[in-house]
């Protein structure tokens, strides 16, 4: 089966589900990984991002994922793109996230570097759009009014993201501007290739709005985990739903009447504490105006 790309027809069969934040370099998220399988043959998976940190790991979730699902589309977090000294593969910045989406492509994989695919099954159509979009240290925490002085509390209180020391923006002198060319690109891209009859899945790794991470027990964290230049993209592209993860909070909450769905698996420790083991992967457009409890 090949990757659907704009223009295919395909019957409306088949469903468009998302997980993120696999982590599989665990040996227990591995096995759940292992274990997820489509509903049907036409079914599409989104994956938002954080397979793993090693190339190896990240290649082993792509190819097996995508030897079951009819689609799969695979967005970067930001441990795919550390440099850790366990890997091989040393690559900092563009050219690790460059050998990715080789990867991605070797083994029939869509990027944020593909043409945006249409998803005609249940719920459809919808153009399906993978985002690379970074942050810029933007989501600061109450009572703060700039970067320095987020990095500054996050440093006095010892909340600082690992990114700080694996996540090298090469050739860019910094994250915030490897994020600010991001967000120009895509939206040149976004105005020229969109069809402006179809909605949108917009799926990025990093939450498009700040409201999400008001939730997170460490605010300063905040400031790891988007760009507020992204706050209406669910408006500005007629978004029918916006799929993430990085939070390793799994939930659903509505903004401007679109579905914004958190789809993590997360650690070990995190999934297996929560009252209903994880299972397959989450349904994208369940076509109900609100979710269960």
């Amino acid at each position: 089966m090949n990757p659907a790309v704009p223009g295919d027809v395909a019957p409306a069969r088949g469903e468009l589900l998302a997980v993120s934040d696999l982590h599989v370099g665990y040996a227990d998220n591995r096995k759940l990984v292992e274990g997820f399988t489509p509903g049907s043959d036409e079914d599409w998976l989104l994956l938002a991002g954080d397979l793993g940190e090693r190339v190896e790991d990240i290649y082993w979730a792509l190819r097996v994922l995508r030897e079951r699902f009819s689609t799969v589309v695979w967005v970067p977090g930001n441990h795919e793109l550390w440099t850790p000294r366990q890997d091989r593969v040393q690559l900092r910045g563009v050219a690790r996230y460059d050998l990715l989406v080789e990867i991605c492509r070797r083994v029939g994989v869509l990027t944020p570097e593909d043409p945006y695919p249409v998803f005609t099954g249940a719920g459809g159509p919808v153009t399906v759009v993978p985002l690379f979009l970074l942050y810029d240290y933007t989501f600061w925490p109450p009572g703060v009014t700039s970067r320095e002085e987020a990095l500054a509390l996050a440093h006095s209180t010892g909340v600082i993201a690992t990114d700080e020391y694996l996540l090298h923006p090469d050739p860019y002198p910094s994250r915030q501007d490897w994020c600010a060319a991001r967000l120009e690109s895509t939206e040149r891209r976004l105005a020229a290739e969109l069809d402006p009859t179809l909605p949108t899945v917009l799926v990025n790794h990093f939450p498009l709005v700040q409201e999400v991470t008001r939730i997170l027990r460490y605010p300063e964290f905040a400031q790891w985990c988007g760009t507020v230049r992204t706050a209406d993209w669910h408006v500005r592209y007629r978004a029918a739903a916006v799929v993430y993860g990085h939070l390793h909070i799994p939930r659903v909450n509505w903004f401007d009447g679109v579905r914004f769905a958190e789809v993590s698996l997360g650690y070990p420790r995190e999934w297996q504490a929560r009252d209903r083991p994880p299972g397959r992967p989450v349904p994208v457009l369940p076509g109900r105006a609100t979710d269960p409890a």
